[in-house]
């Protein structure tokens, strides 16, 4: 979606511009333009909140319309489920699918170990990221995040020319296949807890049936968020997973040999 406007503007990716010396548009001025860090959708401004967030604290003066930008995007998220973004849209995530198949298959091959399940901090670490990236932006007066995140890092290469973040996210592949399954989005990723913190709203649920479980852990298995959110709803103390922490990404549900478990709208 992103990638369109510039390349309907006659423009090239890599940050490269029209090589003529005609007037030539720009895709500021089509329907959809920017960055997941920032952009304009039919008109409608939508900044990432936690950028906003670190802009507030580094310059310490409040604007409106970057506030409401920012607010667009949380509540809808709020109303869908905050983590959403990690399952369904983070860029980031994508590539980390595909880096622990790959990982996978190349353990299988050589026989090694499999790649470490288990979360190798406590998942609400994230939260804790989230704070301190805020509290160091007021203290240096810069949205230090945005300088280092993996998260649009590939996205602002193609779109922009710019490296900036390329090394985190080559860290954060790298933390996926040696440290812990999903360790970046697990307990790291700041927005990833921000996100969090308004997950448990969302109105998007995976829900179980509890006559249907067979307690295989098939589930936990392929949970990309944290294996122990499934926990209450496969012990019978609750019809759908409550944790903030759940992306909806329906991959317990594709996993389920029972189809036990299934996403669904509704408290």
């Amino acid at each position: 979606m992103f990638l369109i406007p510039v390349l309907a503007a006659g423009w090239r990716l890599f940050g490269m511009t029209p090589g003529f010396e005609e007037q030539a548009s720009t895709p500021a001025e089509l329907p959809l333009y920017g960055s997941f860090a920032s952009s304009s959708v039919l008109g409608i401004d939508l900044l990432d909140p936690l950028a906003y967030l670190q802009t507030l604290a580094a310059s310490r003066a409040f604007v409106p319309q970057a506030a409401i930008a920012a607010l667009v995007v949380v509540v809808v998220y709020a109303l869908l489920r905050g983590r959403a973004f990690c399952g369904w849209v983070c860029p980031l995530g994508t590539v980390l699918e595909a880096v622990g198949w790959i990982a996978g298959r190349i353990r299988r091959a050589l026989k090694l170990r499999p790649q470490p399940a288990a979360s190798p901090l406590p998942r609400h670490a994230k939260i804790v990221s989230t704070g301190l990236v805020i509290a160091l932006s007021a203290i240096v007066g810069f949205p230090v995040f945005e300088a280092v995140s993996p998260i649009s890092a590939v996205h602002r290469l193609v779109l922009f020319g710019s490296s900036v973040g390329i090394v985190t996210f080559a860290l954060a592949a790298v933390l996926d296949v040696f440290w812990g399954k999903r360790a970046w989005c697990r307990t790291l990723c700041p927005l990833g807890g921000l996100y969090e913190a308004i997950g448990r709203a969302g109105l998007v649920s995976v829900r179980i049936d509890h006559g249907a479980c067979v307690h295989c852990d098939l589930c936990k298995d392929a949970c990309p968020a944290d294996p122990t959110i499934l926990d209450p709803a496969i012990n019978g103390a609750e019809r759908r997973v409550k944790a903030g922490d759940c992306m909806v990404c329906g991959a317990c549900a594709d996993a389920c040999p029972s189809r036990a478990l299934s996403l669904r709208i509704g408290r």
